[in-house]
């Protein structure tokens, strides 16, 4: 299954749902919305900085990551942002692709 981060930022609403349900109750909530979505959760961490979270997980397809993130997004407590993340093999197909493009200027 294709691998996703998800980066995420609390609102004021969310860092205080945090704050009740703790760093392990937010992992079981994520836990299964990601299952929910036909997903496995692979790891989540805290952060300082302009993130607060970052979630791996694993995915059938960009439609079930979108389909988290905008669960996420909806609900108003976080902010996310998703990366689609390749495996050294993809990159080495990806390398092997002949693309026609012609750079601005050019």
């Amino acid at each position: 299954m294709p691998k996703y981060l998800f980066e995420g930022k609390y609102t004021a609403e969310g860092a205080k749902g945090l704050m009740r349900d703790g760093g392990t109750g937010r992992r079981a909530a994520l836990e299964k919305a990601i299952a929910g979505a036909g997903g496995r959760l692979e790891a989540v961490y805290f952060a300082f900085g302009g993130t607060d979270v970052y979630v791996l997980a694993e995915m059938p397809d960009n439609a079930s990551a979108a389909a988290l993130a905008l669960a996420v997004g909806q609900a108003g407590t976080a902010s996310t942002r998703t990366i689609v993340l390749l495996t050294p093999e993809e990159v080495d197909v990806a390398t092997k692709k002949a693309v026609a493009y012609r750079p601005p200027g050019g």
